[in-house]
């Protein structure tokens, strides 16, 4: 029997994204994340902050994926629309929750006091749980299979922190490198053969111009090491069956 494979999406909102005004660097480190707590970030949407566009994009990945994460769009302005666009897609009513209050009371109370902007950030949908921000005093926010987490790097990973180990899930993914100078299309059929002779593993093919040459490098990624390690030494015995000198850890 297979091992259960637990995946998770990722909605990244904002405007700011999408015009390159911003560069998004959460991404890579829910991912790097995910992978750790045993779960594979199987896709990514960037949208707009349009409600209908964030409801969309929330109701369709989440349905085929054990978990959904979004960024962005939870902050005091007037275009921070993710929770009211994520109540929407769950049907439900968008309440203060009174621990978010709180915490924001506390955190504002040397700094100017709670204001009606600064309250927007203890809005929830109704249901939702909270998601500690030791770096802002804003939480995050969890509902279900949901986290809404914040857009600003630093504080998504607090908050990503805040939540290692409370998400159920596989075997984490771990990997090797390989690398040689050669156009992968030399070489595809050793990596299909190599890859379909070793059930379990994903060979992943990267690559590069460099040095006036051709090259590439080869990720094996499987979640038992014994299994990353019998497909590389397959993988390297075939590239020097090939005339190539094969590079630990890559180019």
């Amino acid at each position: 029997m297979s091992e259960r494979i637990w995946t998770a999406a990722c909605v990244v909102i904002g405007d700011e994204i999408l015009s390159g005004r911003t560069q998004d660097k959460n991404v890579a480190q829910i991912a790097s994340w995910l992978n750790v707590q045993g779960i594979r970030l199987a896709e990514v949407r960037i949208v707009s902050d349009v409600e209908s566009a964030i409801v969309e994009a929330v109701n369709a990945l989440r349905a085929r994926n054990d978990y959904l994460f979004t960024t962005g769009g939870i902050g005091p302005t007037h275009d921070d629309i993710t929770v009211d666009a994520i109540a929407a897609a769950l049907g439900v009513p968008v309440v203060v929750h009174p621990d978010a209050r709180a915490v924001l009371d506390r955190y504002y109370e040397t700094r100017g006091g709670l204001t009606e902007a600064r309250l927007r950030m203890a809005r929830v949908p109704e249901g939702a749980e909270l998601i500690a921000n030791r770096m802002s005093g804003a939480p995050g926010i969890r509902i279900g299979n949901l986290f809404i987490l914040a857009g600003v790097p630093h504080i998504t990973a607090g908050m990503l922190d805040a939540l290692t180990g409370t998400l159920e899930g596989g075997l984490p993914v771990l990997s090797r490198t390989v690398g040689a100078w050669v156009a992968e299309s030399e070489i595809a059929d050793l990596l299909g053969e190599t890859e379909h002779a070793h059930p379990g593993v994903a060979i992943g093919s990267y690559p590069f111009f460099r040095e006036g040459r051709v090259g590439a490098n080869f990720v094996v990624r499987a979640t038992e090491q014994a299994l990353v390690d019998r497909t590389v030494d397959a993988l390297i015995h075939g590239l020097r069956a090939s005339g190539l000198e094969p590079v630990e850890g890559g180019i």
